[in-house]
């Protein structure tokens, strides 16, 4: 099977180092992020045709600053470094690197020089409005280079080999803050290092059922159904490319949202031949987390839980060796910081942070490698309908992390109500497609109120509703105040339990769009 054109970016520890993947995925070119200090022996399972060293927060002359040696970054493809990979590419090459006395964040304009190929065709007479956000600056280019752009603090905003090869740029072309920067991103995947923009969920749905064909072989493949939008890809793909080698297991773990254990076997009991089996393991889930509070442990539980139960499953499927998910790259990205990398965790998932280290069922995450837009279009590839691949977001330990503090049965039931409602509110009001993902909260806060002549001191629950393009940063909806309305109403008079309810206007970052 020929190798995979791919452009590796090396991960530095800037926040924006994921926009830096999504936007050269734009361009139809396949990239992956890695921590800085993996070794290049661990990427040559594809053809490596490009380099990017991203930004970070470090100064490259700080002691402890992360650090690659020159031979790491010359390695015959061209290199592109960002912001801090410009000042590391100029420090290794032998150039100087200082703090600037009047530091850049925000709006800058840039002004090209020469014809460099990496600038080439994005800028008019009015120059290049680009996003800076440095305090460091270069003084001196290394030997071999030459400035092709600079700003109004910046002498070497953008700086390019002799022979037009290595560049670094001082602004971020990733963010839509720089407008041309998707066009300068393409020049260097593209025109630089010759990659062909024929990636596309056709080629990797031809890829990925070639692939889970030469890794399955004749075994068996069980798949932990959910019923949303990544586990129903998944189950699709299985059943394109090994059939009734697929077994797929929904389990009801009693933290699933208003009747969507019925809706879910109602969908796949016929799904394109698959083996489907229905477990309702509700009692066995509720009886772990009792008493936990903690978010990461309750996410542990559940994930430890949920294999178990698929390795009691496994033991009347014959031949089962795979446990398939429907992890995703921004799972992976927001798990677990990269492997001896800058990256600071922020929340393990159930699909990769809470499983236990031992099991007996290999795991196969055919998504891992996706955005979340990309799993849509990889399922319309496999004609799934608009409608199931429209589904909001739901997290894999499901209302374990909604109901915060202790999860019981009761506190599920109540928050399950309060977000019916709430989902039935935005679709009565032609939003839910507007809308990246919307959910309730039950809050371990009571407050006082007043219902008839009576006092009560209830539960306490949050609406939240984001606008996203892929999970990894979110807008809060600016939803109609006549829907919010509704929905409190309703809610407060139909949901036993609930006299308050608030709705987050918290962006992501600095929060999360999951509570817990």
């Amino acid at each position: 099977m020929a190798k995979r054109e791919k452009i590796l970016i090396l991960d530095f520890g800037s926040q924006y180092t994921q926009l830096i993947a999504r936007r050269i995925r734009e361009q139809n070119v396949y990239c992956e992020v890695r921590p800085y200090t993996q070794p290049a022996q661990d990427w040559e399972s594809d053809e490596l045709l490009g380099l990017i060293l991203s930004g970070g927060p470090a100064s490259v002359y700080a002691e402890g600053a992360p650090r690659l040696e020159r031979a790491d970054v010359d390695l015959g493809v061209p290199v592109l470094g960002i912001c801090y990979g410009m000042q590391l590419l100029t420090h290794l090459f032998g150039g100087e690197v200082a703090p600037s006395n009047e530091r850049e964040f925000g709006h800058a304009e840039l002004t090209p020089q020469g014809d460099s190929r990496l600038l080439r065709g994005v800028s008019d007479e009015a120059g290049l409005q680009v996003w800076m956000s440095h305090g460091d600056k270069v003084l001196r280019l290394p030997d071999g280079f030459q400035s092709v752009g600079h700003s109004g603090n910046s002498p070497f905003a953008a700086m390019a080999s002799d022979d037009d090869r290595m560049f670094g740029v001082q602004f971020h072309p990733e963010v839509a803050h720089t407008p041309q920067g998707g066009a300068i991103l393409r020049n260097f995947v593209v025109d630089v290092c010759g990659c062909r923009p024929d990636w596309t969920m056709g080629s990797f749905l031809e890829t990925e059922v070639d692939r889970i064909r030469r890794v399955v072989g004749d075994s068996r493949v069980i798949l932990g159904l959910s019923g949303g939008v990544d586990s129903t890809v998944v189950a699709a793909l299985l059943a394109q490319a090994i059939g009734s080698q697929a077994t797929c297991i929904f389990i009801d773990n009693g933290l699933l949202r208003w009747e969507e254990a019925s809706e879910v076997c109602g969908f796949f009991e016929d799904f394109r031949g698959i083996d489907f089996r229905h477990v309702d393991a509700s009692d066995r889930f509720l009886s772990a987390l009792e008493g936990v509070t903690d978010p990461e442990q309750k996410r542990k539980i559940i994930g430890r839980v949920f294999v178990e139960v698929f390795e009691d499953s496994a033991d009347s499927v014959d031949g089962a060796r795979f446990l398939a998910q429907g992890t995703l790259y921004p799972d992976v990205i927001e798990s677990v910081s990269p492997k001896g990398g800058p990256s600071a965790t922020i929340k393990s998932h159930h699909n990769v942070g809470g499983l236990p280290e031992h099991m007996k069922l290999e795991l196969l995450e055919p998504l891992r490698d996706l955005f979340k837009d990309e799993v849509r279009l990889l399922g319309a590839e496999l004609a799934i309908g608009s409608e199931k691949l429209g589904r909001h977001p739901f997290p894999g330990p499901g209302l374990g992390v909604r109901v915060l503090g202790e999860v019981t049965e009761d506190r599920c039931d109540v928050l399950r109500r309060a977000d019916h409602i709430f989902i039935d509110e935005i679709r009565r009001a032609g939003l839910y497609d507007s809308i990246w993902q919307a959910f309730a909260v039950l809050l371990p806060v009571q407050t006082v109120g007043v219902m008839g002549d009576e006092r009560t001191y209830e539960n306490v629950c949050a609406l939240r509703a984001v606008t996203s393009t892929d999970g990894m940063t979110a807008d809060w909806f600016d939803m109609p105040r006549e829907v919010l309305a509704r929905c409190s109403n309703r809610i407060i008079n139909e949901v036993r339990g609930i006299n308050r309810v608030v709705y987050d206007i918290s962006s992501k970052p600095p929060g999360t769009i999951e509570w817990e």
